[in-house]
C-alpha cells in the first residue's frame, strides 16, 4: 500500500466572518457557511462546490460540476479523502498541528483501509447519516458534551461556526 499524500493547510477568519484557507501545495480557497449549514467554497482553480458533514466523521464534498467525494475525519485534525490517496492536516488547530508532529515522527502517516471514507453513497444512507449530526448537534448544544472544540479533528465538523453567529469560527470547518 502506498502513502498517502498529506498536504498542511491553514485557516485564516477575514473581517467578513468568512475564511480563507491556504494549502501548502499553493491552492486557496475561500470558505463561507450557508444557512443551510453547508460550508460554500471557491478556491484559486475556479472551482466551486458545497462541503457537508454527514453523520461523526465523514464530508461530502459536492462540486458545481457535480463531481461528489467524501472524506473522512480520522483525528488530530486530518481529514483522508478517497481511496486514501490524500491527507489533508489542519496546521490551524492544536490537533492539526500535533498531527503534523506525529507524522513527521512517522506516528500518524498510516492511513488504514478502514479509515478511507466510502466512494459512494445512497441518498437513504446519505440521510440517515444527516439524522445522525442532528442528534449529534443537538446533544452538543444541550450541554452534555457535544464534540468538543474541533481542535482534535474529531467529530466536531462545525468548527465552531455558529449557524446563529456567522461570525464565530475557530480553523475547523469539514477537512
Amino acid at each position: 500500500m502506498t502513502q498517502p499524500r498529506h498536504i498542511t493547510y491553514s485557516d485564516e477568519l477575514l473581517a467578513d466572518g468568512t475564511a480563507h484557507r491556504r494549502y501548502e501545495d499553493g491552492r486557496s480557497e475561500w470558505r463561507r457557511r450557508g444557512a443551510d449549514g453547508l460550508v460554500h467554497w471557491h478556491d484559486t482553480f475556479g472551482d466551486a462546490g458545497t462541503d457537508e458533514r454527514l453523520g461523526t466523521d465523514l464530508v461530502k464534498r459536492v462540486h458545481a460540476d457535480g463531481r461528489v467525494g467524501y472524506g473522512r475525519d480520522i483525528g488530530y485534525g486530518r481529514t483522508v479523502w478517497g481511496n486514501g490517496e490524500t491527507v489533508l492536516v489542519n496546521r490551524t488547530s492544536f490537533g492539526g498541528r500535533l498531527g503534523v508532529v506525529l507524522t513527521a515522527l512517522g506516528l500518524a502517516g498510516a492511513v488504514a483501509v478502514t479509515q478511507y471514507p466510502p466512494l459512494a453513497l445512497s441518498p437513504e444512507e446519505e440521510e440517515e447519516l444527516r439524522a445522525q449530526a442532528r442528534a449529534q448537534a443537538s446533544n452538543g448544544s444541550a450541554g452534555e458534551g457535544g464534540s468538543g472544540s474541533g481542535d482534535s479533528g474529531g467529530g466536531d465538523y462545525s468548527g465552531g461556526w455558529d449557524d446563529t453567529d456567522d461570525g464565530g469560527w475557530d480553523g475547523d470547518d469539514f477537512g
